[in-house]
């Protein structure tokens, strides 16, 4: 059915869909790779600033993906995506996109940020080598609050892979990033 204008009820939905897609996307346009970057080190500083104790770990870390904002969204089937930047003592070496798809109860939509701590030099080996690697049991999951003093510990020490989720705002319950794809970009592909 048209509009007095003629715009198409399915138009109008693929019109807002698109929208909505470009506006989901981390970095789009010329100097992506400079303004992922700006938001990598936005999000580095406030992982430092509103979470101190873990400082000392990031700063011993063999490695640090960095993802600003993933964009999750479901109603029944849902999906998450999102870009980052890998950094090896505090300089981008690679970008990388993730991807999470699920099914199952949920409704909502929500942004937040992660980090993937790297602690040994086969755990970032693995990662880097991976076509496609996977956020599964291999990652040490902590769940920082603000007056949690999260860092270096005997759990933690031991893990290969610490992940931590902060920074969410949305209207879905929970933040996990358990099948969470990641795969390397090119900056001209963003």
């Amino acid at each position: 059915m048209k509009s007095p204008n003629g715009l198409s009820r399915r138009g109008l939905l693929l019109g807002m869909t698109a929208f909505g897609l470009a506006a989901c996307n981390n970095a789009v346009g010329q100097n992506a790779s400079a303004r992922l970057d700006a938001r990598v080190d936005a999000t580095r500083n406030y992982l430092l600033q509103t979470y101190p104790g873990v400082s000392g770990m990031v700063q011993n870390a063999k490695g640090v993906l960095y993802m600003p904002l993933m964009t999750e969204a479901g109603f029944g089937v849902g999906g998450a995506y999102g870009q980052g930047a890998l950094r090896i003592n505090n300089v981008t070496v690679d970008y990388y996109s993730a991807t999470q798809a699920s099914v199952g109860f949920q409704i909502g939509a929500q942004q937040y940020a992660h980090v993937l701590i790297f602690q040994t030099d086969a755990a970032l080996s693995d990662f880097r080598r991976a076509n496609g690697w996977v956020a599964e049991a291999d990652a040490y999951y902590a769940l920082p609050t603000r007056g949690l003093s999260l860092g270096t510990d005997t759990i933690t020490a031991q893990q290969p892979v610490v992940a931590m989720v902060f920074g969410q705002s949305g209207l879905m319950a929970g933040a996990a990033i358990a099948g969470t794809k990641y795969n390397r970009v090119i900056p001209s592909t963003f």
